[in-house]
C-alpha cells in the first residue's frame, strides 16, 4: 500500500509539471512591463496548463548576454521565451520598422494591432526559428533631457539616447548626437553625465528612476514623436516539442488580443509615470498639435529615405507605410 501511494504521489507529481520553460528579457522583475505584460501571461499559461507548464522568469538579463542578443538566444534555445526590442538590431526586422517612423503612431493598440496583423500576413519569415507569441508598441515616446526642449533647434549639441533608428537620424537632422544604448543603461549614463537625455515613453521612467536623474520632460500632442515595436516570441523546438494541448493553451493565450492588452497596458502605465515627475516638480513641456508640425516638417525627408531603403532592400516601403495606415485607422474606427 505504502508503494502503491507513493507512486501515485510520483505520477501526480509528474503530471503537475512537465515542461519548465525558461522567459529572459532585458528590465528589473518590477518594471511594468515584467509585471503587468509578461508575468501576466505566464501566470495565465501555468493556469491554463493546470500546472503542467511552469514558466522561471528571469529580469535583467539574468541568463547572460546583452539585450540586442536576446532574440537569438530564444532561436538558438538559450532561453524558451524572449521580450525584445526589434530595433536593438537596426535593420534585422526591416519590415516592423515602418511603426517606429517619426509621427507615425497615435495610438498604441492600434499599432499592436496592425502589427500582429501585418507580422501574421508577411513578416513571419523575418522570424524564422521562433514561435512568436506577441508584438506590440509601447505609448509615445518623448524627450527626457537635462534642459528644456520645444523646438528641434533646441537639440542641437546635445547627447541623446535614441530610442529607434528614426528617432536617431531626426537627432541627426537637427544637430543632435544619437547614442546607442539599451534603456537598462540609460539611468548610469544620466548620473555620470554621458547623455544630455534619452527619448522613453513616460511608463519606463518610473523603473529606471529617469525623473530623479533629469526634470526636464517634453511631451508632444497628436502622433507620437516616435514608438518602438516589441517582439515576444518563443524558441520554435520549444514550441514544437510540446503536447497539442498545451501548444493549444499558449496559442489561446498569445496572438492579436495579447498584442493588443500589452501595448494597451504599456501606454496605460504613461500616466501614474507621469504623474511622478509632476509631483518632484519637474518642468514637463507640452508642444501643442499644432507646434508639433514643425517637428513634423523636420523628420519628414526620413520617410523618403526609409521609403527608398526599404525599396533596396526588395521590400515597397511606402506600400508598408499605407498598410499600416489603414490598418491603425480601421481599428480606431472600430474601437
Amino acid at each position: 500500500m505504502g508503494a502503491t501511494a507513493i507512486a501515485a504521489l510520483t505520477t501526480g507529481a509528474a503530471t503537475a509539471q512537465e515542461f519548465t520553460l525558461r522567459m529572459h528579457q532585458f528590465l528589473p522583475a518590477q518594471a511594468n512591463v515584467p509585471r503587468d505584460v509578461l508575468d501576466v501571461w505566464a501566470d495565465n499559461v501555468e493556469r491554463d496548463s493546470g500546472g503542467r507548464i511552469e514558466i522561471e522568469r528571469y529580469a535583467s538579463m539574468a541568463l547572460g548576454g546583452t539585450p540586442p542578443e536576446l532574440m537569438d538566444q530564444a532561436m538558438d534555445g538559450i532561453a524558451d521565451i524572449i521580450w525584445t526590442v526589434n530595433g536593438y538590431t537596426p535593420g534585422r526586422f526591416p519590415q516592423t520598422e515602418v511603426f517606429e517612423l517619426p509621427f507615425m503612431v497615435s495610438d498604441a493598440r492600434a499599432a499592436s494591432s496592425a502589427l500582429w496583423t501585418m507580422y501574421e500576413e508577411h513578416m513571419q519569415e523575418d522570424f524564422a526559428g521562433v514561435h512568436m507569441l506577441a508584438m506590440w508598441v509601447h505609448g509615445p515616446g518623448m524627450f527626457h533631457t537635462n534642459r528644456p526642449i520645444v523646438h528641434p533647434s533646441d537639440l542641437q549639441g546635445m547627447k541623446i539616447r535614441g530610442g529607434s533608428r528614426g528617432v536617431n537620424d531626426l537627432l541627426a537632422l537637427v544637430g543632435a548626437e544619437a547614442v546607442g544604448l539599451p534603456v537598462s543603461g540609460v539611468p548610469e549614463a544620466l548620473s555620470r553625465g554621458v547623455i544630455d537625455g534619452t527619448t522613453i515613453p513616460w511608463e519606463v521612467t518610473s523603473a529606471l528612476h529617469v525623473s530623479e536623474l533629469v526634470h526636464n520632460h517634453t511631451e508632444i500632442e497628436g502622433p507620437a514623436l516616435y514608438v518602438l515595436t516589441f517582439s515576444f516570441a518563443m524558441n520554435q523546438d520549444t514550441y514544437d516539442s510540446l503536447p497539442a494541448d498545451l501548444q493549444e493553451v499558449i496559442d489561446n493565450n498569445s496572438g492579436l488580443e495579447f498584442s493588443i492588452f500589452a501595448g494597451g497596458t504599456q501606454a496605460d502605465a504613461d500616466g501614474p509615470a507621469r504623474q511622478v515627475a509632476v509631483d518632484l516638480g519637474n518642468n514637463i513641456v507640452t508642444v501643442s498639435e499644432a507646434d508639433a508640425q514643425e517637428w513634423v516638417e523636420v523628420v519628414q525627408p526620413l520617410y523618403a529615405t526609409w521609403v527608398e531603403d526599404m525599396n533596396g532592400r526588395g521590400i515597397d516601403g511606402q506600400a508598408l507605410i499605407d498598410e499600416a495606415r489603414q490598418l491603425m485607422s480601421d481599428y480606431e474606427a472600430a474601437n
